[in-house]
């Protein structure tokens, strides 16, 4: 997790950017696909990480190892983006990998809005959740580092390379099953669909039901909670059998859980309490 000077470098960075990024259209793609490698070599390359947020080197020396790193091969925006960065100054040295990859994403997230399908991506991640919670054996091996980064993507592209999935998605699921940053995939899911929700300038509202909503249960829930939070919401639908029936609702850390299976466990706590 980033320290709040950090993330506060991050968010300035991304916000006095935001408008290169919107002007790039699709070529917005290739700078996402640059900054997820210099992601996974700053996880995986200690000294380089060390060297690019050492508070006692100069900027102008940062700025010409990522130079050298990107060998006049990279996007302009690119080379603009990580030299913004490494300027920076960081709590602790890993923290310039979580704003490379939250830049990545965000490149991927203007990709969309450039393809008019930013609308359609979070639903698919939603989707690629829900089925996942049903194949607990196949979530534990796309979450499983001691198996190679090529394996796993192997075995994503495998079980669901022809989904036809928008290719911003895959790219995601892609970036989530090779690189996990010590997240499992489900939640590396969630993580990506609160981004692309907090990028639509709406709130999130996570709806965990055992059989899919219906279209007139989703406006009911939108309406309900666009009026509660005073501002648009996402609806972010979750199938989960194994709560039997109802529905948990989540606004941020505000969780309302009304499912058969939350109301079978009050009921069995309350039976051992009285016995």
């Amino acid at each position: 997790m980033q320290g709040e000077a950090s993330v506060s470098a991050d968010r300035e960075s991304r916000n006095s950017l935001a408008p290169k990024f919107k002007a790039k259209g699709t070529d917005v793609w290739r700078v996402g696909e640059e900054l997820f490698v210099i992601t996974n070599l700053l996880d995986h390359d200690n000294q380089v990480e060390r060297s690019l947020t050492d508070p006692s080197r100069p900027a102008a020396d940062k700025e010409k190892l990522i130079v050298a790193i990107l060998d006049g091969q990279a996007d302009p925006l690119t080379v603009e983006i990580l030299k913004d960065l490494v300027s920076c100054r960081w709590s602790r040295a890993g923290d310039i990998a979580d704003a490379t990859e939250d830049f990545a994403i965000d490149a991927m997230m203007y990709y969309a809005d450039a393809t008019d399908s930013t609308l359609v991506v979070p639903d698919e991640l939603a989707d690629l959740h829900s089925a996942l919670l049903k194949m607990s054996v196949l979530r534990s091996k796309l979450s499983d580092e001691f198996a190679s980064a090529q394996a796993r993507l192997d075995l994503l592209h495998k079980v669901f390379g022809a989904s036809n999935l928008n290719k911003v998605t895959m790219r995601l699921a892609e970036h989530a099953v090779a690189n996990p940053r010590h997240r499992r995939f489900l939640a590396s899911l969630e993580w990506l669909i609160t981004k692309f929700t907090d990028h639509m300038g709406e709130s999130m509202v996570t709806v965990t039901t055992a059989t899919p909503l219906n279209e007139q249960q989703i406006q009911r829930l939108v309406s309900i909670y666009s009026n509660k939070l005073g501002r648009s919401v996402h609806i972010n639908s979750f199938i989960d059998p194994s709560v039997l029936g109802g529905m948990r609702v989540q606004v941020g850390s505000d969780v309302t859980d009304n499912t058969v299976a939350a109301q079978l466990l009050q009921l069995k706590r309350k039976v051992t309490t009285e016995m």
